[in-house]
């Protein structure tokens, strides 16, 4: 299953989530960045356009030789003799809005839950609780948990109860409408007032000038009779 998604940053996020073992994993992962990174570039655009991507790989598998749960993988270059990490220039660092290289290439993540075996004591192992047991703890503060808790709830609810919570909801957003009109009516109710009495102040200026009433009611719109009484 794969899923994308785009930060307020404008950065791709690819995330897939994998159950049945494929030996060429790797690459399959590196297939997938790649394609994005052409994918979201328009033609003859300059390569300074290339959308960051981040791919985020939940596997369900033995995945490689390892004995940790969650992997990091970054692009970057190292010097051959001296062993120094090659850096952006200063001038690279403010236009591109990054501090190093690898923040330029796609990053990898990989969380093989299926490993994971112990208390959740982040945020992260608290996901990754979830995504291997199903479960999500009362005391879990992991932010997108409480969203996840609530659509589990819906997944466990019988037919009449998922009926019933929906109307629930439906009566919310009824309610919430009519508050949002009659606030709405109210605020058009008092701009109208304040341009009619701004209408009839103005009126009674030109009458004290001497403006003849046949001459306001035609410029003001107001009847004769209207005029003569204010």
């Amino acid at each position: 299953m794969d899923l994308l998604a785009e930060n307020s940053k404008g950065e791709l996020i690819l995330i897939e989530v994998q159950n049945n073992n494929e030996y060429a994993y790797f690459q399959r992962m590196l297939f997938g960045t790649s394609k994005l990174v052409t994918e979201y570039i328009n033609r003859g655009e300059g390569y300074d356009k290339v959308r960051k991507v981040y791919s985020v790989n939940i596997v369900y598998f033995s995945l490689g030789s390892g004995k940790d749960v969650v992997y990091h993988g970054k692009t970057e270059f190292r010097g051959i003799h001296q062993g120094d990490v090659l850096e952006l220039t200063p001038f690279q660092k403010q236009t591109f809005k990054v501090d190093t290289v690898s923040q330029l290439y796609p990053e990898y993540y990989i969380l093989k839950v299926n490993y994971f075996n112990q208390v959740a004591r982040s945020p992260l192992e608290e996901w990754i609780y979830y995504l291997n047991t199903g479960d999500i703890p009362d005391n879990a503060t992991a932010p997108g948990l409480n969203e996840a808790r609530q659509r589990l709830k819906l997944g466990r609810m019988t037919k009449e109860e998922l009926n019933a919570y929906y109307r629930h909801l439906d009566n919310i957003v009824i309610l919430r409408d009519n508050i949002f009109t009659e606030r709405a009516e109210g605020r058009a109710e008092g701009r109208a007032e304040g341009e009619r009495n701004k209408q009839i102040e103005i009126v009674r200026n030109l009458k004290k000038a001497g403006v003849s009433i046949d001459v306001i009611s035609q410029s003001s719109g107001l009847t004769v009779d209207e005029i003569e009484k204010l």
